[in-house]
């Protein structure tokens, strides 16, 4: 006999192997981990070892350049799992909805990096 777990998600979660940091103690306080699985309203942290971890705390994250607020909503073991906080979403849709800001910054900063691989192509073909 199996017994299945419902998953209560409202959003579906994407496995992930990304770094991130959270900043606590008003950024006095940081502490490493690996974001396990990660959805737009949350994510599955892992710590090394036993670290103690506040009910709310920054989430940054690297590879994203992106810090979002998350507090507790569960712990077992080195997992944590968060929710994120102020997350902007669409009424009709679950999915975030990006502000103009947020997506000019990102399409300047990919033409910076593209602007600069083209140099470095270039250069390296001269």
């Amino acid at each position: 006999m199996t017994t299945t777990i419902k998953d209560r998600r409202s959003t579906p979660r994407q496995k992930s192997f990304l770094q991130g940091r959270i900043y606590f103690n008003g950024r006095r306080s940081s502490a490493d981990c690996l974001i396990r699985d990660i959805t737009d309203a949350g994510a599955r942290l892992r710590f090394s070892g036993s670290v103690t971890v506040p009910e709310v705390f920054e989430l940054y994250i690297p590879n994203k350049q992106e810090t979002l607020r998350a507090h507790i909503k569960w712990h077992r073991g080195d997992d944590v799992g968060v929710e994120f906080e102020n997350v902007p979403r669409h009424v009709d849709s679950p999915q975030l909805v990006p502000s103009a800001n947020a997506l000019e910054e990102r399409v300047s900063k990919l033409e910076r990096e593209l602007a600069a691989l083209r140099r470095r192509f270039e250069a390296d073909r001269e």
